[in-house]
């Protein structure tokens, strides 16, 4: 018989649609119920002129860092096809492993990322983010988004530009159907693996007082992420790893505690 940890689960997951079929796939495996409830989808920009002419000035960077998969997803392939291979003496980082290994596949190597831990902070911390001073940097990233890498940088004399390749939007209206989901008792746990997301969430229940998203449990992959949910006083539980092997893990927990209050 095939194990199946989550049965009886049922796990809303808010990332963008095409980023989900993963761990759905797994969590149906597994025996749960996946719903899909994206809080977050990527978007082209309407105009990609300011792009398109950091990319035609790449030789006068000395890094690249690339904040997401996303940022690879749409920011390579465009420069691929409109410059070609980046410079020879360009130099890039990763925010994590899952980024890195998304650029070596299109040909951009080798790859600076943390290890442990995978974020903006965890980057700065390296030796290679010490001594920048007169070095210049471009970040590829969706519109906005955390300034804390370009702050840093700019205190330890880099210059730094924001490569703005994509945006983000909220295509939902209302967290109703996820309150629907709940009433029926198919709603155990919600899987947020962004701090935007998180925030439209928490928006979108009247700042975490609806009744049903204080009673499930928030799985995260990150604890910055968890930190305004926390305060709220939700349940949270923190992902040991970024991925969705670790989120899997993170699920399997909560489905144990459902089943020990039964």
């Amino acid at each position: 018989m095939v194990d199946q940890p989550l049965t009886g689960l049922g796990v809303a997951i808010t990332r963008p649609s095409d980023q989900a079929k993963r761990l759905s796939r797994m969590i149906v495996e597994a025996g749960g119920q996946p719903h899909a409830f994206p809080l977050i989808e990527i978007a082209p920009l309407a105009d990609y002129s300011t792009f398109d002419a950091q990319l035609n000035e790449l030789d006068k960077y000395d890094w690249t860092i690339f904040i997401s998969s996303n940022a690879v997803q749409n920011g390579i392939p465009r420069m691929l096809n409109l410059v070609g291979k980046p410079p020879a003496t360009l130099r890039h980082a990763a925010i994590g492993p899952v980024t890195a290994t998304e650029l070596t596949s299109l040909g951009i190597a080798p790859v600076l990322t943390p290890q442990g831990r995978y974020d903006s902070e965890s980057l700065l911390a390296l030796p290679e983010m010490q001594q920048v001073k007169g070095k210049r940097f471009l970040i590829f990233r969706g519109v906005g988004g955390r300034e804390l890498l370009a702050e840093s940088l700019r205190s330890r004399g880099a210059t730094v530009d924001f490569a703005e390749c994509y945006r983000r939007i909220n295509p939902q209206t209302s967290a109703e159907p996820l309150a629907q989901l709940w009433q029926q008792q198919q709603l155990d746990a919600v899987v947020v693996t962004s701090s935007e997301a998180m925030r439209h969430l928490l928006a979108m229940t009247n700042n975490a007082q609806q009744p049903w998203i204080r009673d499930v449990t928030l799985c995260v992959n990150h604890a910055r992420i968890a930190e305004l949910p926390l305060d709220l006083g939700l349940h949270v539980r923190i992902a040991e790893a970024p991925g969705d092997d670790a989120m899997l893990q993170c699920l399997n927990t909560v489905a144990l505690l459902k089943q020990q209050r039964h």
